[in-house]
């Protein structure tokens, strides 16, 4: 994990170094296989030393990498977009709309918009205004389809931030982003520490409060970092949190005031089990605070159990940023036959309002309440929300000592009975002893594996005195 560094001579400005365009010397002049259209009086970058083009394109959204990745797109969109629109066809296929989930058309094994086919764009526009219960329709042309949140995260950080430069990010949080957004560009993560002890204006533990964003913000800007952007997981991984609307507005507005992009994840949307929980989508608000800066992602990963498939999308009204975003589907794509699969699901409405999400969603609960039986049965406290697969554990009492080398050893004891858990540290929470358990998954190996569990903490000397109580009762017993 990376945390933030004292403060360095300087950013750069331009694409150099490791993530820099070094080998484009040999390929300014095939931009798309040959096939880039350019204007008359549009002359191709010039290089300087190395890896260090002079930008065309000019866009306060975007990074200097994102403005020159936007170039390159902008430089043969014109030709691609009317190729599409009057595409040659010797024979028009009348079986593109038959529900084969395995048919094969030619046009499928061809290049397509980098943004995804227009057919899977319409139909994750409609998906989304449905579910997310948008105000009005969400438009086809600012969809970008991509092969999962984690390339959307590498291209979103590329896009917006500088190298060096970082994202805002409350922890816990799920840890796999510090890799999509740091690989790629060198960009930070800025981490906001929330506790699980509930004091002053907190209602429940590890809650975000924009007063703790504005600390974690200031406390970068005095070690030399700028920050770009703020990262909110919603429903949250790994507490299984939901933001409150009033919640979702005051980090809007927050973000908006310091003219912060906002890189909303939203995997976990179709994911809450419990009715009572009040899940509200960014894209179900009236009035977006700033929807220029505002980008949102979602995939079938986790709602579908799809992990596999590889289908991510963003949703952005700024289309700079889904026109730079879209240029680097040339290397996170989707194949033509997975577009046209993903495309035949998210139309087929009544199987996944009346078939799919109600069995999935009652197996969730049956499964949630098993596992949360038996840690209380145990005596231990807990955290969950009513969303997502997890339940985060406070296991501090099972330490001899309150440390990450601690919480380490008792993981590998965890793991010497098989059974693998996530610990606190894996999601930069800063007190050792919590753990992340996933419930998802069959009651006979939920059963087994709770056995297991309670072998490992009953065969631990308590030695370590029990820590101070911080209110972790369930957050379905606290919501708003």
């Amino acid at each position: 994990m990376f945390t933030l560094p004292g403060k360095e001579s300087g950013t750069p400005t331009t694409c150099a170094g490791p993530a820099s365009t070094q080998d484009l010397g040999s390929s300014y002049g095939d931009c798309l296989e040959g096939e880039c259209s350019r204007k008359p009086d549009q002359k191709l970058p010039e290089l300087h030393g190395v890896g260090d083009p002079v930008m065309f394109s000019d866009s306060s959204y975007l990074s200097s990498r994102g403005r020159m990745i936007k170039w390159f797109w902008d430089s043969a969109e014109e030709g691609y977009r009317t190729y599409h629109m009057d595409e040659y066809d010797e024979v028009k296929n009348p079986s593109l709309t038959q529900s084969d989930m395995q048919w094969v058309e030619p046009s499928l094994l061809q290049y397509a918009d980098w943004r995804g086919h227009l057919f899977l764009r319409e139909e994750v526009a409609k998906f989304l205004s449905f579910y997310c219960k948008s105000p009005a329709p969400l438009k086809p042309e600012n969809v970008v389809v991509l092969n999962g949140c984690a390339s959307l995260f590498s291209a979103l950080a590329t896009v917006l931030c500088e190298v060096g430069e970082a994202f805002l990010i409350p922890t816990p949080y799920y840890g796999a982003i510090t890799q999509h957004v740091y690989l790629y560009g060198n960009v930070r993560l800025a981490y906001v520490y929330l506790d699980s002890e509930v004091t002053g204006t907190d209602t429940r533990p590890f809650q975000l409060t924009v007063k703790k964003l504005e600390m974690a913000l200031q406390e970068a800007n005095s070690k030399g970092v700028k920050v770009k952007g703020l990262i909110l997981i919603n429903p949250q991984n790994p507490l299984g949190d939901v933001y409150s609307l009033g919640e979702l507005q005051e980090y809007l507005v927050f973000a908006k005031r310091h003219q912060l992009h906002v890189v909303v994840d939203e995997v976990y949307m179709l994911s809450v089990f419990e009715e009572s929980v009040g899940y509200r989508s960014i894209l179900s608000l009236e009035r977006l605070p700033d929807p220029q800066r505002t980008h949102v992602m979602w995939a079938t990963s986790k709602d579908f159990g799809m992990s596999g498939l590889r289908f991510g999308t963003l949703y952005t009204e700024n289309q700079d940023v889904a026109t730079a975003v879209a240029s680097l589907c040339r290397y996170h794509g989707l194949s033509g036959l997975v577009q046209y699969q993903m495309a035949q699901l998210l139309r087929d409405r009544d199987w996944i309002n009346q078939v799919y999400l109600p069995e999935n969603h009652a197996r969730l609960k049956a499964a949630h309440a098993y596992v949360s039986k038996e840690l209380r049965a145990l005596g231990i406290p807990f955290l969950s929300g009513g969303a997502g697969f997890f339940i985060w554990v406070d296991l501090r009492k099972y330490l001899p000592e309150a440390t990450f080398e601690e919480e380490m050893l008792l993981w590998r004891r965890f793991l010497d009975k098989k059974v693998l858990l996530s610990f606190g540290k894996a999601f930069e929470c800063k007190e050792p002893g919590w753990f992340r358990f996933v419930f998802s998954d069959k009651a006979h190996r939920l059963r087994l594996g709770m056995q297991r569990v309670r072998q490992v903490l009953e065969g631990e000397a308590q030695v370590a005195e029990d820590p101070a109580p911080c209110k972790t009762q369930e957050l379905s017993d606290q919501r708003r």
